[in-house]
Order: structure tokens, then C-alpha cells, then sequence
């Protein structure tokens, strides 16, 4: 079963919108800023975006729950 085009682009998007609300980076969309907006600059790995994402949000374990 073929999906068309239209609806492939509006199931990624839910898939970037469900990311994003569980926290979860689009690396694929860091990775397009990069090379538009900072192409001198080499992206992170995949796995260096995550750690840094993940430091990003909870920070060094110090933090409260409430």
C-alpha cells in the first residue's frame, strides 16, 4: 500500500509534533539548521545531539521534581 505524498508529510509531522511533546529532539531538523544556518560548523553525532538535548532538559541531576 502506497501512502501519497501529501499525507506522508502530514504522519511525519505528527510523528515530529508527538516527538517533541515527550521531549524527544527532531535530529533531522538540527541537522537542516546546521547546514543552513551554520555550514562552517560540523553537526553533532546522533548520539552527542541526544546526551546534549538530555543535559539540556534535566541539567546535572541537581533539579527537583516539584
Amino acid at each position: 500500500m502506497s501512502v501519497p505524498g501529501a499525507m506522508r508529510r502530514v504522519l511525519a509531522r505528527l510523528a515530529q509534533m508527538a516527538r517533541l511533546m515527550v521531549g524527544m529532539p527532531d535530529y533531522d531538523a538540527y541537522c537542516r539548521h546546521m547546514a543552513a544556518h551554520h555550514p562552517e560548523r560540523a553537526p553533532m553525532s546522533r548520539a552527542a545531539f541526544f546526551r546534549d538535548r538530555q543535559q539540556a532538559r534535566y541539567g546535572s541531576g541537581g533539579g527537583r521534581c516539584c
